[in-house]
């Protein structure tokens, strides 16, 4: 996971500050340049829009975050262009700036009431809109910063803290998406279910730190040993599930048996000792044109799963390929 700085988000390098793309809307090639001239020593790059239909397309290619519109404008007015854009900019915030001569109470509530940020009266001050712009670009930060917490937390929330793999809820997600795609698409899909045999014990004799090394390195070595397409995830104290699309039962049994045999063979150092562990796996796979239930799969792969256990520990099971059909 890439950890954001967002203090540093509108910096760049060595400090300096990232230029902004900021959107001009005015039907008058004055104000363009009155703006342009105004922010000309400034950190930003302009884009020029003389009617609010030109500025809604210039807004969907770039997404800039500060717009300066006028109020009055050949088809979309200044009120109408800010509802647009809250309308439509979802992934970040955008500040507006509304340029206009009017000074009334009832229309500046209009333009708040739309969506703007900020007002600014015609003819400006070049120095005042530089003011209105460092409180924006301020703004944009702020709301950046948050963004970015937000994405770490969404993110954290799906990982598991221990392997680095994805977890529980995020495999549940990802395999009804596989499932349903495979179903679709005509193309078998895979569970494999891997627990590691005495696990219990490894911590009841070495401590939870030993335990956490153990599930770490057999995680590795899954997801080693895997193709790049393959879900690897963990769903268990000491149980890894693995996601594997367009793949025989030869290549599933093959696939078990490669983890299987580079686990058994790992050694650890735990006290001074030289120690190995092994691991058990359960599969199920899917084929036909309907989405099975993901939680049905993964009780049978856990069944097959239980079978290889009881038999001793360090085998595999692989039960038989589901067949769905609709209306079946």
């Amino acid at each position: 996971m890439r950890t954001v700085d967002p203090e540093q988000e509108l910096d760049g390098p060595g400090g300096r500050e990232q230029k902004l793309e900021v959107l001009v809307v005015d039907d008058s090639p004055v104000y363009h340049k009155l703006v342009s001239d105004a922010l000309f020593y400034q950190p930003y790059t302009i884009l020029r829009a003389e009617s609010g239909q030109e500025a809604l397309d210039l807004f969907a290619r770039h997404s800039p975050p500060i717009v300066i519109t006028d109020w009055m404008m050949p088809d979309l007015s200044g009120p109408d262009l800010c509802r647009q854009i809250r309308t439509e900019s979802h992934d970040r915030y955008t500040y507006i700036i509304l340029l206009t001569s009017m000074s009334d109470n009832e229309s500046l509530l209009k333009g708040l009431e739309a969506g703007a940020d900020e007002f600014l009266t015609k003819p400006f001050d070049p120095a005042e809109l530089q003011a209105r712009m460092s409180v924006g670009r301020r703004i944009v930060q702020l709301h950046r910063q948050v963004d970015a917490k937000d994405r770490q937390i969404e993110e954290s929330s799906r990982i598991d803290r221990i392997t680095g793999l994805p977890n529980h809820r995020a495999i549940q997600e990802w395999a009804a998406w596989q499932l349903k795609a495979a179903a679709q698409n005509g193309f078998s899909a895979w569970i494999v279910l891997a627990d590691v045999d005495s696990f219990g014990k490894i911590n009841e004799q070495y401590g939870r730190e030993a335990g956490d090394t153990v599930l770490k390195d057999f995680s590795r070595i899954v997801k080693d040993s895997s193709l790049p397409a393959d879900i690897i995830g963990r769903v268990g104290d000491d149980e890894l599930i693995c996601l594997i699309t367009h793949v025989s039962g030869a290549y599933i049994a093959a696939a078990i048996e490669r983890y299987r045999t580079r686990f058994a063979g790992h050694e650890f150092r735990f006290g001074g000792k030289i120690v190995t562990a092994t691991a058990s796996f359960g599969a199920i796979g899917v084929e036909g044109d309907e989405a099975p239930s993901f939680a049905r799969l993964l009780l049978d792969a856990e069944a097959a799963l239980n079978d290889a256990k009881k038999a001793g520990g360090n085998q595999y099971r692989v039960a038989t390929t589901a067949k769905t059909k609709s209306g079946a």
